[in-house]
Protein backbone atom coordinates (compact mmCIF):
# COMPACT_ATOMS: atom_id res chain seq x y z
CA UNK A 1 0.00 0.00 0.00
CA UNK A 2 0.94 3.39 -0.65
CA UNK A 3 1.47 6.41 1.54
CA UNK A 4 -0.72 9.77 1.51
CA UNK A 5 0.05 13.13 2.53
CA UNK A 6 -2.80 15.20 3.99
CA UNK A 7 -2.09 18.97 4.14
CA UNK A 8 -4.10 20.48 6.93
CA UNK A 9 -5.29 23.55 8.40
CA UNK A 10 -5.85 24.51 11.54
CA UNK A 11 -6.90 27.67 13.24
CA UNK A 12 -7.13 28.59 16.45
CA UNK A 13 -9.86 30.38 18.51
CA UNK A 14 -8.82 33.66 19.02
CA UNK A 15 -5.46 35.53 18.07
CA UNK A 16 -3.77 34.69 21.73
CA UNK A 17 -3.50 31.06 21.06
CA UNK A 18 0.43 29.68 21.39
CA UNK A 19 0.34 28.09 17.77
CA UNK A 20 3.60 26.60 19.62
CA UNK A 21 2.26 25.25 22.41
CA UNK A 22 -0.82 23.84 20.35
CA UNK A 23 1.43 22.08 17.71
CA UNK A 24 3.08 20.29 20.56
CA UNK A 25 -0.36 18.73 21.77
CA UNK A 26 -1.48 17.84 18.15
CA UNK A 27 1.72 15.76 17.55
CA UNK A 28 0.65 14.11 21.15
CA UNK A 29 -3.33 13.55 19.92
CA UNK A 30 -2.43 12.15 16.18
CA UNK A 31 -4.06 8.94 15.81
CA UNK A 32 -1.03 5.94 16.18
CA UNK A 33 0.34 4.95 12.66
CA UNK A 34 -0.36 9.21 11.97
CA UNK A 35 3.09 10.89 11.22
CA UNK A 36 3.92 14.77 11.16
CA UNK A 37 5.88 16.39 8.85
CA UNK A 38 6.58 19.62 7.35
CA UNK A 39 4.60 22.59 9.95
CA UNK A 40 4.30 26.22 9.29
CA UNK A 41 2.74 29.42 10.99
CA UNK A 42 1.20 31.69 8.54
CA UNK A 43 -1.23 34.57 8.26
CA UNK A 44 -4.68 35.05 7.78
CA UNK A 45 -5.93 38.37 8.67
CA UNK A 46 -6.13 40.75 11.19
CA UNK A 47 -3.28 39.23 13.48
CA UNK A 48 -4.96 35.62 13.41
CA UNK A 49 -2.45 33.34 12.20
CA UNK A 50 -3.29 29.45 11.35
CA UNK A 51 -1.15 26.45 11.71
CA UNK A 52 -0.71 24.36 8.36
CA UNK A 53 0.94 20.85 8.70
CA UNK A 54 1.12 17.92 6.77
CA UNK A 55 0.75 14.56 8.22
CA UNK A 56 1.76 10.85 6.92
CA UNK A 57 0.37 7.56 7.21
CA UNK A 58 -0.30 4.36 5.13
CA UNK A 59 -3.32 4.80 2.60
CA UNK A 60 -4.93 1.61 4.13
CA UNK A 61 -5.95 3.38 7.48
CA UNK A 62 -8.80 5.05 5.77
CA UNK A 63 -9.54 8.56 5.77
CA UNK A 64 -9.20 12.32 7.25
CA UNK A 65 -11.96 11.84 10.22
CA UNK A 66 -9.96 10.67 13.23
CA UNK A 67 -7.02 12.91 12.59
CA UNK A 68 -9.84 15.87 12.62
CA UNK A 69 -11.71 14.67 15.12
CA UNK A 70 -8.44 14.34 17.06
CA UNK A 71 -7.61 17.78 17.16
CA UNK A 72 -10.82 19.55 16.92
CA UNK A 73 -10.82 17.93 20.53
CA UNK A 74 -8.20 20.60 21.48
CA UNK A 75 -8.74 23.31 23.87
CA UNK A 76 -7.89 26.83 21.36
CA UNK A 77 -8.97 25.00 17.88
CA UNK A 78 -11.67 26.81 16.39
CA UNK A 79 -11.41 24.37 13.02
CA UNK A 80 -9.81 22.04 11.40
CA UNK A 81 -9.61 21.88 7.05
CA UNK A 82 -8.45 19.77 4.82
CA UNK A 83 -6.43 21.63 2.08
CA UNK A 84 -4.98 18.45 0.07
CA UNK A 85 -4.64 14.75 -0.05
CA UNK A 86 -2.06 13.43 -2.63
CA UNK A 87 -0.38 10.22 -2.75
CA UNK A 88 2.60 9.22 -2.33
Amino acid sequence: MARVVITLKIMPEDVDVDLNGLLEKIKAVVPKGTDVGATEITPVAFGLNALRMNVSREESMGGTDDIEAAISELDGVSQVEVERVSRM
